[in-house]
C-alpha cells in the first residue's frame, strides 16, 4: 500500500490536520493502523475490515457502529461501499480524546450517533429503532417491560410527538449528556 510518507503529501497533513485535530504524528500513526486493517492491500476499507477492530467485533452494536462508519455525511441515507484514507480518519476524529472539545466536534459526535440508533437508516429515530439498539445492546436481558420503559422514556425527545425523532431533538435529547468522555475511543494504540 505504500509507506504513509508517499502516499500523504504536507498539503494532506495540513488539510487532515486542519480537518481533524490529529498531529503529523498521528496521522501516521492511523495510517498505519489503516493499512493493517487492509489486509488484501486493496487501498480501501469494507466493512468486513472493520470488524478486525477488536473492540468494534466484541461490541453488541460493533455493527451498527461499523454502519455508521459507512453512511454517507452528506446523505445519510447512502450506504458507502468503502473508505479511503481520508473517510477513515474523518470518522475516527469523532472520537478522540480531547480536553475542551468544539461545539463542532460534539456535533459530529451526536450525528454519528444519530445514524447508529437510525436502525433503518430513513433519516429518523422512531421507537422501533430504538428497540432495536436496545435490544441488541441487552438481548433477552431486557424485560418487555422495563424495554417499554425505556423506549417511552427516550421518546419523550420526540418534542413534536410524531413518533419519531429528528437529528435536532436527538441533538437535544443528549446534548446535555457529557459526550466528551463518554464517546471516545483511542484508535492510536
Amino acid at each position: 500500500m505504500g509507506s504513509v510518507n508517499s502516499f500523504l503529501t504536507a498539503e494532506d497533513y495540513r488539510q487532515i490536520e486542519e480537518e481533524t485535530g490529529f498531529q503529523k504524528d498521528e496521522v501516521r500513526r492511523l495510517y498505519s493502523r489503516y493499512a493493517h486493517l487492509d489486509k488484501r492491500s486493496k487501498g480501501f476499507l469494507e466493512q468486513q475490515d472493520l470488524m478486525l477492530i477488536p473492540e468494534l467485533a466484541s461490541n453488541p452494536l460493533g455493527t451498527r457502529i461499523i454502519e455508521a462508519f459507512f453512511t454517507d455525511d452528506k446523505d445519510p441515507t447512502v450506504m458507502l461501499d468503502a473508505l479511503n484514507f481520508r473517510q477513515f480518519v474523518s470518522v475516527i476524529a469523532r472520537f478522540r480524546r480531547v480536553e475542551n472539545p468544539s461545539r463542532q466536534l460534539i456535533q459530529r459526535k451526536l450525528e454519528f450517533i444519530f445514524r447508529v440508533f437510525d436502525t433503518d437508516r430513513d433519516g429518523w429515530v422512531s421507537e422501533m429503532d430504538v428497540r432495536n439498539i436496545l435490544s441488541a445492546m441487552f438481548g433477552l436481558n431486557l424485560p418487555e417491560s422495563q424495554l417499554n420503559a425505556i423506549v417511552r422514556r427516550v421518546m419523550k425527545a420526540d418534542v413534536d410527538q410524531d413518533k419519531r425523532m429528528s437529528l435536532d431533538e436527538f441533538k437535544q435529547a443528549l446534548g446535555q449528556v457529557d459526550l466528551a468522555e463518554k464517546i471516545s475511543v483511542n484508535f492510536l494504540r
